[in-house]
């Protein structure tokens, strides 16, 4: 669908429904609350150290049905107010150069993931905060244009967990969150009780706002502008759970920031204060409908990065299993 500009969102004003603000020196504060540094080994692993294989064991329990559900967005090759850098897909060979059987069909895909368009994962490397990366390791001496040499996605491997579902829209009895709208720890505790599920140690948490809904019916729009999201006043609930695992439908961050100069705070307490990976940019809405389904907000979930060394993270296709 084509972008309307008559449906696109208006940014909320700073305190309004992003809100409230948020100094730099209260958001320092937070920081230091949240800051999980010297607590795992291996460090670059961070938060996902806490998933044992005994987590496993239980995640693996809850498959009931079988029902795979993917939740990776299309390969997105196609320019617009969401996606200012499209990925790259052509045939590289259509099998007419060959003279032996069987003929070859082969193609060539890139792209720049870390935007709004592609599903993927943040590994602890991609933000730095205050020139420090998680565990408070110099940014500047582990990163450079070879790549990283601290939290990259190659040091994760693949995780395998326990996923819950944040439904918000289905807790609202809406069709989404409204761009700009944040998500606070009273919204998080209403939705636990509303859903049946309790946010866990070493749990994967999923937040949806609906936001690819609203872009099949309203068009697209730029979520650097206005996006709903998790405020920061809902960072020390999840921490306080212990979760390995943060992401949802959009890159978990409210926009316009809460916070004053600082364009992405929850990605600096996620990713460098906890130690906690993001999954950016998901599909929702078919795990939406499968866990309304069921009535159990809480499954198996796989995500498997590719293996980059010293990559900041990859593009990924989640899949959870109920």
């Amino acid at each position: 669908m084509t972008s309307n500009p008559s449906d696109a969102p208006t940014p909320p004003p700073p305190g309004a429904g992003n809100g409230p603000a948020v100094s730099r020196a209260e958001f320092d504060a937070l920081f230091a609350t949240v800051r999980a540094w010297g607590r795992w080994t291996p460090a670059d692993r961070g938060a996902w150290n806490r998933v044992t294989p005994d987590h496993v064991r239980r995640a693996a329990a809850l498959v009931r049905s079988g029902t795979v559900v993917p939740m990776a967005r299309p390969w997105n090759t196609a320019a617009g107010p969401d996606n200012g850098k499209p990925a790259l897909h052509f045939m590289s060979d259509l099998g007419d150069t060959e003279t032996a059987e069987p003929a070859t069909h082969k193609d060539f895909i890139a792209v720049d993931y870390h935007g709004k368009a592609v599903s993927h994962l943040d590994a602890l490397c991609h933000v730095a905060y205050r020139g420090q990366l998680h565990d408070g390791r110099p940014a500047r001496e582990l990163v450079d244009s070879r790549g990283a040499r601290f939290g990259a996605v190659s040091a994760l491997g693949p995780l395998v967990a326990r996923g819950v579902l944040l439904d918000l829209p289905t807790v609202s009895g809406s069709g989404w969150l409204e761009p700009g709208r944040a998500v606070h720890a009273a919204d998080v505790v209403a939705a636990e009780s509303a859903l049946g599920v309790t946010i866990g140690e070493g749990d994967a948490v999923l937040l949806r706002t609906g936001s690819v809904r609203r872009r099949r019916e309203r068009g697209a729009w730029n979520p650097d502008a206005a996006s709903a999201g998790f405020h920061v006043d809902a960072m020390p609930l999840l921490a306080g759970r212990g979760i390995a695992l943060l992401g949802g439908d959009g890159d978990s961050d409210v926009r316009p920031s809460p916070v004053d100069g600082l364009h992405s705070p929850v990605h600096a307490l996620a990713i460098v204060a906890m130690g906690v990976p993001l999954l950016d940019n998901l599909d929702l809405e078919a795990l939406s409908a499968a866990c309304a389904d069921t009535g159990r907000y809480a499954f198996l979930l796989v995500v498997a990065p590719l293996n980059i060394p010293g990559g900041t993270g990859s593009p990924v296709n989640p899949v959870a299993v109920l």
